[in-house]
């Protein structure tokens, strides 16, 4: 892949939205939620920024109130905004998130329709794709037609300029009318990507397979995919690349408040290790490194209400992970 000499380390595609988190109650015993940017592509994206690199999003908003604290929550953190377009008509998509004591999530979206979805093809700026050493997606950007049109092209023009193609699905069962709908999403990213990250209940749903090596297996049979990561929340991470499989073990946390991000923040690191190392040749002791690095991260962000706005340092997760050793 040809990826030196690019304007942008990485674009991204998809949702930005805002999540209403609880934070406490009123005086009346009523939950309060915050208002906090959001959005996986964004996310990652963020803690991508945070890392050193160069990022760009591709995307729509609202030209509303929550619209423009969004666009003005990307200029914060310094994701480049020119390809971020406002929808005069549809709303900012919201999510209403409500955490369990375990620190897992239940997401009640509004987006019948929301604008994230109202990207066109059209709206995509060709530049952005063609000046990008990497893509990053996820299924959310293919529930609709229009949306999924924007996506597809992205994505080609992407591969076409030979930028590093990462997906994630990300999939929030709700927002899609059939599972066969999602399931076509899925498969037409995992045909595409060079680097996929999934999640541990989002590869026993797709393959049936409980155990992850063999449902790594049976995507392996059907996909050509380099890199494969499966995260698993309290029990870690592997990697598969080649004939290696290489596990790490998560940096729990006592005061974790909810798991909001730590999977978008353990992407992030990902692409940031691939992005330093390549994909040609990567070992057990890079991916373990990687591994490590990115679960450090992830449980960071557990600490925080939000993501986006909050995205650990280097610094930050060095000290988490010497703390360890």
């Amino acid at each position: 892949m040809s990826c030196e000499n690019k304007k942008y380390d990485v674009v991204a595609l998809g949702e930005l939205l805002i999540d209403f988190t609880q934070n406490g109650k009123s005086a009346q015993g009523n939950p309060i939620f915050e208002a906090n940017p959001g959005g996986a592509p964004c996310n990652v994206l963020s803690m991508l920024t945070k890392l050193g690199h160069k990022t760009a999003f591709i995307g729509k908003v609202g030209d509303d109130g929550f619209g423009h604290q969004l666009e003005q929550a990307l200029v914060e953190v310094g994701i480049d905004t020119v390809n971020l377009k406002f929808d005069q008509e549809v709303h900012t998509t919201l999510a209403i998130v409500q955490t369990f004591e375990n620190g897992d999530r239940d997401f009640s979206f509004y987006r019948k329709p929301g604008a994230d979805m109202m990207i066109t093809k059209e709206e995509v700026q060709e530049k952005l794709l063609e000046n990008t050493r990497a893509f990053h997606f996820g299924t959310l950007s293919m529930t609709d037609e229009k949306n999924t049109e924007a996506t597809k092209y992205a994505l080609d023009l992407a591969k076409e300029s030979g930028a590093l193609i990462t997906f994630d699905p990300n999939i929030r069962m709700p927002l899609w009318d059939t599972q066969e709908h999602l399931r076509e999403a899925m498969s037409y990213g995992m045909e595409r990507c060079h680097v996929l990250k999934i999640s541990d209940n989002e590869i026993q749903w797709f393959t049936g397979e409980e155990d992850f090596d063999a449902g790594v297996e049976k995507l392996r049979e059907k996909y050509d995919i380099p890199l494969i990561l499966v995260s698993m929340g309290p029990e870690g991470s592997r990697a598969y690349y080649r004939d290696m499989i290489v596990s790490q073990a998560p940096f729990l946390q006592e005061n974790t408040i909810e798991t909001t991000g730590a999977g978008d923040t353990f992407m992030a690191c990902v692409i940031h290790k691939v992005l330093n190392y390549g994909l040609a040749d990567l070992d057990t002791e890079k991916l373990q490194e990687m591994l490590c690095f990115a679960n450090a991260a992830a449980s960071l962000i557990t600490t925080k209400k939000g993501a986006l706005r909050v995205m650990p340092t280097k610094e930050d997760v060095a000290e988490l992970i010497a703390q360890r050793s």
